[in-house]
Parts: structure tokens; sequence; C-alpha cells
């Protein structure tokens, strides 16, 4: 981990106890965030997306089991290992919210519906910052502010039913950087909104971004958005980043079938009526007894019977830091005895 690197995951795994078994949805995850650039973790709905991010934050719930390694630079506790905190430990509360904060997928959910919209931001404001009300309340309504909330000193007093999906999510960011974190997670922030709303928040984003001076791991199964948000983008399935590299590589030269499906399904301009998006075949398969091989097996059109089925392809470099995981783009084993699945 060196001093540009703000975060650092190997090894993730996230295993769920369940009636059947054990599910590991999370499967030998690894990447980095660097200071000040925007990471984009893409994948279809199922994939382990948002179990990752919130085992960054230790906010799993209590049947997911995490195992590996989330190297943090964390203000007063020095490069540590956040799996190894007590998740309701007072050292990951220094960091939870504060270091490293979360804009949740719903904004209709992610507040009480029982307190004011100020009420809930001075929560953290107070946790992290100043325990003067007054004075938590002058940051808040600033921060209000600078996320576009017109007539904030209102707005700061009023419930999250009394706002619309727009500007709940602008609450939600609000929220989130009031404590000027070095790392803020995403998940999916503009799923619930319409299009013009969708922009103006990405918008939002990427200014705030420049003024915080902070890194982002965007997450979102949108790749049109992932174009215009991100430096550079982990391409995930069935809890495995299968592609990574910088956005220029992966959208310029994919190299991974799922990859391939992914790009191919956005919608483009000029595209006739009558063409018919690219759709992948079949369904992300429950993590659950799979079988050895290549996750993505049955429903790649490039599959090879005696070598996909057989092992586990690792992320190869392609050339820059592109990396894909796939023997169909880098030839045969590679594969070794100790690769089998």
């Amino acid at each position: 981990m060196d001093n540009d690197t703000i975060i650092e995951i190997k090894g993730l795994k996230v295993n769920i106890k369940i009636d059947e078994g054990t599910l590991t949805a999370v499967r030998g995850v690894d990447f980095e965030i660097r200071k000040g650039e925007t990471l984009g973790l893409v994948s279809e709905s199922g994939c382990g997306k948002s179990l990752t991010s919130k085992a960054i934050l230790g906010i799993n719930d209590k049947k997911c089991k995490a195992e590996g390694e989330i190297m943090f630079d964390a203000d007063g506790l020095g490069r540590v290992n956040l799996l190894k905190l007590n998740p309701i430990g007072k050292e990951i509360r220094s960091v939870r919210g504060k270091q490293i904060s979360m804009i949740f997928q719903e904004p209709m959910v992610a507040f009480s519906p029982m307190y004011t919209i100020g009420n809930q931001i001075n929560e953290a404001t107070l946790l992290h910052i100043t325990k003067d009300k007054a004075k938590a309340k002058e940051i808040s309504l600033e921060v209000m502010r600078k996320v576009g909330i017109a007539n904030a000193e209102k707005r700061y007093d009023q419930y999250p039913h009394e706002f619309s999906g727009g500007m709940l999510q602008r609450a939600l960011i609000a929220m989130a950087l009031v404590c000027n974190p070095k790392l803020l997670i995403a998940d999916e922030p503009t799923t619930a909104l319409d299009v013009t709303i969708q922009a103006q928040i990405l918008e939002l984003m990427k200014l705030l971004q420049k003024d915080f001076g902070m890194s982002i791991l965007f997450i979102t199964h949108d790749l049109g958005t992932v174009a215009r948000m991100c430096d550079r983008i982990a391409v995930m399935y069935l809890g495995r980043i299968v592609e990574s590299g910088t956005a220029l590589e992966i959208f310029k030269n994919p190299q991974h079938p799922y990859t391939h499906g992914l790009i191919g399904s956005v919608h483009k301009i000029g595209t006739k009526k009558q063409e018919r998006l690219y759709s992948i075949e079949g369904t992300v398969p429950l993590a659950l007894n799979l079988p050895a091989g290549c996750g993505f097996y049955e429903r790649c059109r490039r599959r090879i019977d005696g070598v996909c089925n057989v092992y586990d392809p690792e992320l190869v470099s392609v050339g820059g830091e592109h990396k894909v995981a796939c023997f169909a783009c880098t030839g045969c084993p590679g594969a070794k005895e100790g690769g089998k699945g």
C-alpha cells in the first residue's frame, strides 16, 4: 500500500450462513482506491457489490462473516485492517461516518421518518465534529447549501416526506459529506431518480469531490454513468473481479465476455429502431455449492470446454493497468493444479 493509495482490499470474502449451507457472496475480491480518484464497481444485481461496500464499514448483517484484508490509512489509528476492528467498537466508530461515509441506494428509506432532516444530518456533526448544538447546526446548514438545497434553514426543520426524491438525495449526500470524509462510498446513488435529476446529482458529486478532495467508490450497474464519473473500473461477477483497468482501457478495449455484454446492453445514440440491445443470456447463479471453473461459464459464448469448467481464471495483466480473468482472453492455462475450482 503506497502513499497514493487510500484503501486496499485483498482477498475479501463474505460468507453467509443459510439453511442450505454457506453462501460465499464475495469470493476473493482485490482492488485499491487512490487519493482523489473515483473507482467504479460495476455488475448486475446480485454479484456482491453492496456486500463488498458494507464490509468496508462493518455494517453487513450479523449473518455475514467477512475475511481478508481491508487496509485503510486512518487518522489516529495509522494503517489498519478494518476487518480486525470490533464492528461496534470505538476505533471503527472513529472511521465510520467521519473518514469513510456512504450514500445508500434508496434515499426514501435511508432516512428515519420520525426525525427532521436537520436532526439526522446533525447526528454525525455532533458525534464527530463538535458537541456545541448551535455550531453543529451551522455546519449542517452550510453543507446543505453546498449540495444545492434551497432555503436550507426551512428545510432543516422539515421531515423526509416533505422532500422530493432528488432533494432527499441531496440531503443524503449532505449527511455523508458533513464530516469531510477521505472516502465516499456511493451505492447506486441515482437509482430511484429520473434522468434529469440523475444528471444533476452526478454533476454535484463531481464538483463536491473537487471541493472536498475525497476519493469515491462508485457502485452501479449503469455503464453510461460509469463512463461519466469514473477514473478506473472494476467489473464484478459472482463475487469476483473479472476485469479491471482505467475507464479508457475498459471502454476502448473490453476483454472479458461479461464486460462486452454489459457495454453492449447500453443504448447508443444512432441505434436504429429495429436493432435490439445485446442481452446476456441466463441469470447470475446463487453462490452456493458452485461447481469448479469460471463462474461465468454457463452464460459465456466464448467458453472453452475442459478448461473454463475446470479451472478458476486469475486476473492477468493484458497491458498497462488492464487486467482480465478469462482463459478465452489470455490463453489456456495459466490453469495450474493449484488454480482448480
